[in-house]
């Protein structure tokens, strides 16, 4: 089974012009948080934040559910390369 960075990078591939520059990691918070920071080219940043910040929104509910389903919490966070 795929790891829930694995899974966040798959997706994101769809959304992007450059998908060779999408990566995450797993940064472990406190307990059973996981942070998944998520890097994009800086030309998709715009597409993957979305109009108002819909698409991030998305792709968090997507993370929440995720994290039900593994028993975990799951932020994600695009970061900077």
């Amino acid at each position: 089974m795929a790891t829930a960075a694995e899974d966040l990078v798959a997706v994101v591939r769809l959304l992007v012009d450059d998908p060779k520059g999408v990566s995450a990691t797993e940064a472990v918070l406190a307990g059973d948080a996981v942070e998944l920071q998520l890097s994009v080219a800086s030309e998709d940043r715009g597409k993957v934040i979305g109009r108002h910040g819909r698409t991030i929104d998305a792709l968090r509910e997507l993370a929440q559910v995720r994290g039900e389903r593994d028993g975990r919490s799951y932020a994600v966070e695009i970061v900077e390369d």
